[in-house]
């Protein structure tokens, strides 16, 4: 199993970014000759319809065009993130997880039926011309969405750089659609981005799980350790997933050695096991993770192992919930097959698919007045938590407002920008956290 690993990756980003981002797993093609002999009979239909159509359609047709209609029919069948992609669309996705690609920077994928924004990555087209997590596409270039699957709704937003491409915005608590003209660029992800926030707080923003993500967090932590930091924060909000081993490895960083991250399950019922082979301990530091939305699939590994295990405390609103792993399959004409072919789950056998990770203490963003749409963010107010926080912590039900979910960049040693009340709430947490820390019994 461990050769079978290695020779495969399986990539876990919840979603197409309309740059192609997908969660998928790129391995070696299957052969089952039983289907083959099982199917015969209902293939034979097939063959009859597409000679049909080869000699009676009104007009002349390619028997390629034909049969990856078909193909793409049925995918479609199954569920949203299952498709076929052209030989190009397959060399591409092999590309991306190196983290530069071409496109508009949105990540995308289907949710109450519907084509949604799972978050704009930041920096790109998209973020900057405003598109949030949560918004859905019903428009691209006037063309309705509806019905498209995620490979079509990708192709149609695709584009080389400096073209243009109309996007049409549903956006809860805005009456009216967004339209929203968008130059493609090309996209460079900065996949880990820290900093130091209240003189003595590590921050350390995960943008997506690349390949050399676990690396470069693994830099910033010694640099950041280095100067005798007591607490983190690490921020997944927005983060819509990407590479499984990155998951696996951002994790073990922080729980250490030896522990269940997360395991994998297909229709067999086989359990493939992912266990942290830190080699050491690392420090028992106060730590919370932030999550959103937008935070999907490798990012919901990672904040499950880390609430599972009381590593960490989870703030932020509930996880987009994409829990299902997608297998690449390379074909023989050099095109490639995205086939859902598992769910993943956290070290205590929760599922997360259409549920999402529900944080310790939850931050419900609500729209803001529709005078003031064009200008500010969503507002909300803070749950009473929910799960069990690690030892040392008080539990809160104070009333929080948020204006903002975005990433922090002010400069390093300041506090928490006031228009990020999310990250604030974590900042006092972990203040208060050694507060009661350093309190002892008489």
């Amino acid at each position: 199993m461990e050769q079978e690993r290695r020779r495969r990756t399986w990539y876990l980003g919840p979603i197409i970014v309309v740059t192609l981002l997908v969660g998928v797993f790129i391995g070696k093609g299957w052969e089952r000759t039983g289907y083959a002999v099982e199917t015969y009979e209902e293939l034979k239909t097939f063959s009859e319809v597409l000679t049909q159509v080869q000699k009676h359609y009104v007009d002349d047709v390619k028997v390629k065009d034909l049969v990856q209609g078909a193909i793409r029919g049925m995918l479609s069948t199954l569920d949203p993130h299952s498709a076929y992609m052209t030989p190009e669309m397959y060399k591409e996705i092999q590309v991306e997880t190196k983290g530069e690609f071409g496109g508009v920077g949105i990540q995308i994928g289907v949710k109450d039926n519907r084509l949604a924004v799972i978050a704009p990555i930041e920096g790109t087209p998209a973020h900057k011309a405003g598109i949030k997590a949560g918004d859905f596409i019903i428009k691209v270039n006037d063309e309705t969405t509806k019905d498209l699957t995620l490979m079509d709704a990708v192709q149609r937003m695709r584009g080389a750089k400096g073209t243009k491409v109309s996007l049409t915005i549903q956006r809860e608590g805005t009456p009216d659609p967004l339209v929203f003209t968008l130059v493609r660029d090309i996209i460079k992800i900065e996949s880990v981005r820290s900093k130091v926030i209240d003189t003595n707080i590590a921050y350390i923003r995960l943008t997506q799980f690349q390949e050399s993500t676990a690396r470069d967090l693994g830099r910033a932590l010694k640099q950041l350790r280095e100067q005798k930091l007591q607490s983190t924060i690490l921020d997944l909000r927005n983060n819509p997933g990407g590479l499984l081993t990155a998951a696996v490895e951002v994790s073990e960083q922080f729980v250490g050695p030896g522990k269940l991250i997360v395991y994998i399950k297909g229709r067999d019922g086989r359990k493939d096991e992912y266990i942290s082979r830190a080699k050491e301990q690392p420090e028992e530091f106060p730590m919370i993770v932030l999550v959103n939305e937008g935070s999907a699939s490798a990012s919901e590994i990672v904040a499950g192992a880390m609430q599972d295990w009381g590593r960490a405390v989870v703030v932020g609103t509930t996880t987009f919930g994409k829990g299902s792993v997608q297998t690449i399959l390379p074909l023989a004409d050099g095109s490639g097959l995205r086939l859902t072919t598992a769910k993943y789950y956290t070290p205590k056998g929760r599922s997360i698919q259409s549920t999402g990770i529900t944080p310790d203490i939850v931050v419900k963003l609500q729209p803001p007045a529709p005078a003031k749409l064009a200008d500010k963010e969503d507002e909300g107010k803070t749950q009473k938590p929910k799960g069990t926080l690690p030892p040392g912590l008080p539990k809160t039900g104070d009333e929080v407002s948020s204006k903002s979910n975005g990433t922090v960049m002010e400069p390093a040693g300041e506090g928490a920008p006031e228009e990020d009340l999310q990250l604030q709430k974590a900042v006092e947490l972990l203040k208060t956290w050694k507060v009661f820390k350093q309190l002892r019994p008489l």
